[in-house]
């Protein structure tokens, strides 16, 4: 103590006043133990009895008084003690309840000499060291199993699992640097001591989660350090308490998401509080809605049908192609709508991770659905159809497919004509792969083109004769190739008869 007991005034509340009262309470109690007289021996309910060589006893009071230089503490009854203030490291507030260490009992003043539990302890040796000692530790080494220590010359150990609240991959971190402790073990014989930072970081986690939760309010966007990955998503540290980041609530994006992906262990992110469980002291965040609002909630006034957009394709499926517009907004090019002739496999048109200039076609927020169409963010081949092609007109084709009933031509990007069985020669046709096949470039006349329908009818048999130029339209006066011609009269016949056919 900084003064004698008897200068300071506060302490006469505390102090009997009579001369020879001390030598009476002597007489009186002679033969008893102060242990049992105080109620060292009986376990509390709140601080159960020393069950270790050299531990303190724990003991629960409450600050009565604040003096200069001691603060006064009382435990009930007629038990009283006393502390250092130098000993709190935030200033003492009268009527707070604190957990206290008995150092001893002074007999001359009738009061417990205290000290606050987690205090630091400067004086230590083989004869004063405690389980439940805070020191001054220097790390000298690292094994296997843990961090070599110095405690004021003694030689101590911490197991990897007392270096930290979280597991620490690497060790070598803490070699040569000089951290806090708590003394678990102290076996003097055997010179054995075993100490903990993990302790001393855990009641400095309470505290911090009980301010913490006390300022918390769902709605909140706080900064955390994710601390563990898990397959349905990460644990963040708030400063004190650990919230929940579901995996669901990472992205907006849909389906399911492999929180691995989007996190991993020491980033530090902005999440927003969603939910706060005051009984069970569970939180729960979101990154998703801490970055920005939902696109969908006002995808529909923002992507109205026949606006354009450019997005990057997902994922790939024979029905079609997802595409991502935006993190979040992904919607289907269905295969129907990736060109204005057939496509066979949606493949052909579009891979993973293209880029595609689109038309949106449909919107549905609620059910959070979105069409889109690479064809008509092209120009349409049929639109002008008329200006480019006209009846009996010659032109070159590929064909690119055949069928039972015909041939596809594809004459341009986009626009096919039939070429039917019936068309493709004069003589009769079994089968349409005997006159034409896949990839073959081949000379067709358009016969009919119906604009509205999308459809052009082509012939092949048509060019047999007369031979016509590319590109030219068939005279009307030329003869049909199929007309029948004059027949020329047939000779005579021997005998003087004569055949009119």
């Amino acid at each position: 103590m900084a003064k004698s007991m008897h200068d300071d005034p506060l302490k006469e509340k505390f102090r009997p006043q009579t001369d020879d009262l001390d030598a009476q309470l002597d007489a009186a109690l002679e033969g008893f133990d102060e242990k049992q007289l105080y109620g060292f021996d009986k376990p509390k309910t709140d601080a159960p009895a020393p069950t270790q060589p050299g531990q303190k006893q724990a003991r629960r009071g409450t600050i009565v008084t604040i003096g200069v230089d001691d603060v006064f503490i009382d435990f009930g009854g007629k038990s009283q003690g006393i502390i250092s203030r130098l000993q709190f490291a935030e200033e003492p507030v009268v009527g707070q309840e604190m957990e206290f260490l008995v150092s001893k009992y002074d007999a001359s003043e009738g009061l417990l000499v205290l000290t606050l539990k987690g205090s630091l302890a400067t004086n230590v040796n083989w004869d004063t060291v405690e389980v439940g000692q805070v020191v001054d530790a220097t790390v000298t080494g690292v094994n296997k199993g843990g961090l070599e220590v110095d405690v004021k010359g003694l030689r101590g150990f911490m197991p990897a699992g007392q270096v930290d609240l979280y597991h620490v991959p690497d060790l070598e971190q803490f070699k040569n640097q000089k951290i806090q402790v708590e003394i678990t073990q102290a076996d003097r014989a055997a010179k054995n001591l075993v100490v903990s930072r993990r302790n001393i970081l855990e009641r400095e986690k309470a505290v911090a989660r009980e301010k913490l939760m006390a300022e918390l309010t769902e709605g909140q966007i706080r900064r955390g350090t994710v601390r563990s990955v898990m397959d349905f998503g990460a644990f963040v540290d708030l400063g004190g308490v650990d919230g929940l980041l579901h995996s669901s609530e990472m992205t907006f994006k849909r389906g399911r998401v492999n929180a691995a992906d989007f996190v991993k262990v020491g980033d530090v992110l902005d999440v927003k509080v969603t939910r706060i469980d005051k009984e069970t002291g569970k939180l729960s965040l979101s990154l998703k809605q801490a970055r920005g609002t939902d696109p969908w909630a006002d995808a529909a006034t923002r992507y109205a049908p026949g606006t354009t957009v450019t997005g990057r394709v997902t994922k790939v499926e024979a029905f079609g192609a997802f595409v991502e517009i935006e993190e979040g907004f992904e919607g289907l090019l269905p295969i129907s709508e990736m060109s204005y002739q057939r496509v066979k496999h949606a493949t052909d048109v579009a891979k993973e991770g293209d880029t595609l200039k689109l038309v949106v076609l449909s919107v549905d927020a609620t059910a959070r659905k979105c069409s889109f169409s690479l064809k008509q963010a092209g120009p349409d081949p049929w639109k002008s159809v008329t200006d480019r092609y006209a009846t009996d007109m010659v032109v070159k084709g590929k064909i690119t497919r055949t069928a039972d009933f015909g041939a596809f031509v594809e004459l341009e990007p986009g626009l096919e004509g039939l070429i039917h069985v019936s068309e493709l020669s004069n003589q009769r046709v079994r089968n349409v792969s005997d006159v034409v096949k896949e990839g073959q470039e081949v000379d067709v006349r358009v016969i009919d083109i119906d604009q509205e329908a999308r459809r052009m009818s082509l012939s092949m048999k048509s060019l047999v004769a007369p031979k016509l130029e590319i590109g030219q339209a068939s005279s009307t006066n030329a003869p049909a190739p199929d007309a029948k011609q004059p027949k020329k009269p047939r000779p005579a016949l021997r005998g003087g008869l004569d055949w009119n056919w």
